[in-house]
């Protein structure tokens, strides 16, 4: 059976202070349970776990989802889903930070309830704000270029363009906009939110994203555990075919010519 080889040492994504072997981050909502989604991060061979502020439960009153994955074994990626303002983002950062969850905060500021697509004024201030405070901030956005090169500007270390809404597994609505931001973005481009199947995943590497996203292409496939090995194999070709360096689309043949005998001249 043929193997991807995982990412080397030599080609780790640097994030901030932390150097990450895998480039897929892993999701962790929606799973049918903490032990298959354990499983799941584990076949993944992802090192960095985003997790929902709000769903951790940490005044202690409810179980948590993540109760059965071993969450010191990971880089944690706290985010600060279902805020609707950067007042609200930025509160559960700190609250993220004050359980002693982790220096990096992955911002989302809602800006549309239905499609869940991000508040463009509201994330930019939040990251500006969590990065005064020093967090390690990474914020999701939409894939609006312009954003984009305004995150870095606040000091993100990465930016994190949605593919499609969340959850919704649309793949890649807008390749044009998301090759512009992994081009002109001076930070590390984890594409976020959408991505439905591991080819999703590794067309987005081969244009030259750092990293994705993954969570709802996961949770919600047939075999979660099989599907987050595949992801895992693709995304790591996906990086591999890009530092090969993509072939040009010339068109025409791919046959030599040259030795070829000339065409009989017409009577």
């Amino acid at each position: 059976m043929w193997e991807v080889a995982a990412v080397t040492d030599q080609d780790a994504l640097q994030l901030g202070s932390v150097s990450l072997g895998s480039r897929l981050i892993h999701g962790t909502g929606k799973f049918s349970s903490s032990t298959v989604l354990a499983a799941a991060i584990a076949a993944s061979k992802a090192e960095m776990i985003t997790l929902a502020v709000r769903r951790l439960h940490l005044d202690g009153d409810r179980r948590s989802e993540l109760e059965g994955v071993e969450l010191g074994r990971y880089t944690l990626l706290p985010n600060t889903a279902g805020a609707t303002s950067a007042d609200e983002a930025v509160r559960l950062a700190r609250l993220a930070r004050a359980a002693q969850l982790s220096d990096f905060i992955k911002v989302e500021v809602v800006g549309e309830p239905e499609t869940l697509l991000p508040d463009p004024l509201g994330t930019l201030e939040a990251t500006r704000r969590l990065v005064d405070e020093g967090f390690t901030v990474m914020p999701y956005t939409s894939d609006d270029v312009a954003l984009a090169l305004r995150l870095a500007e606040a000091g993100a270390v990465a930016v994190m363009p949605g593919a499609a809404p969340i959850g919704s597994t649309l793949g890649v609505l807008n390749p044009h906009n998301l090759r512009l931001i992994i081009a002109k973005c001076p930070v590390p481009v984890i594409v976020d939110a959408g991505l439905a199947v591991p080819s999703d995943a590794a067309r987005v590497m081969e244009w030259g994203a750092a990293g994705v996203l993954v969570n709802t292409g996961i949770a919600r496939a047939g075999d979660p555990v099989a599907m987050a090995r595949a992801f895992s194999m693709a995304v790591s070709a996906g990086r591999a075919a890009h530092l090969a360096g993509l072939a040009d689309r010339l068109g025409g043949g791919s046959s030599p010519t040259e030795g070829m005998p000339s065409p009989p001249a017409n009577p």
